[in-house]
């Protein structure tokens, strides 16, 4: 590994704590491993990580996203998000290609939301002219794909322009005939996004 990437699996290793894993394990299930570090935690450890090594680009900080992500810890995926949140000034329309690796991969809410909310959300907000165009095409791929959580970040992607008052009415009821169109019968995960992104504004 890099040493950003060692500096942060030692520090998340660090801040372990059996009875944290046991209970994230009861509560997202079994298909991650869990070192049991605390949300709080590895936000810190991003922070430390970041004042440590402060001079990432964009070719650095996706890197470091994908190495963290490789392995199937859930605090190590979180960082890799938390990363990404941190560094969305620095994210291009073709990273998401990379995220979509990352939300086809996540499998639980606790992963694919921030993901969709705090760095693909804010990622829209921020692309220009024809990167915007094509970002927004990419959505709507997600939108119309047979990944549930695809769908789901496709929906929730919405949710801080309409936070913000720069919603787009027409291109949210898109995305939303098309996740209707792309699945058979009622699907929670994304249903429940609709309703939230319904709830702050949307029409």
């Amino acid at each position: 590994m890099s040493d950003p990437a060692d500096f942060i699996d030692e520090s998340l290793q660090y801040e372990s704590s059996e009875e944290r894993a046991e209970d994230y394990e009861r509560r997202l299930g079994t298909g991650l491993e869990y070192y049991g570090a605390s949300v709080g935690a590895v936000r810190g450890t991003v922070r430390n990580a970041e004042r440590r090594y402060p001079d990432l680009g964009h070719d650095d900080v996706t890197a470091l996203a994908s190495e963290l992500w490789a392995r199937p810890v859930f605090e190590r995926r979180l960082a890799s998000v938390v990363l990404l949140q941190s560094s969305v000034r620095l994210l291009r329309h073709s990273d998401l290609t990379r995220i979509e690796g990352f939300l086809r991969s996540a499998h639980i809410e606790d992963l694919v939301d921030p993901l969709a909310v705090d760095v693909v959300g804010p990622l829209l907000l921020r692309l220009p002219g024809q990167d915007g165009v094509r970002a927004r095409a990419v959505l709507e791929r997600w939108a119309a794909a047979d990944d549930v959580w695809l769908r789901r970040a496709a929906v929730l992607a919405h949710l801080p322009a309409f936070r913000a008052g720069a919603g787009d009415d027409a291109f949210f009821r898109r995305t939303v005939r098309l996740v209707s169109g792309a699945q058979q019968g009622r699907v929670r995960a994304v249903e429940d996004a609709v309703a939230l992104v319904r709830a702050s504004g949307a029409g």
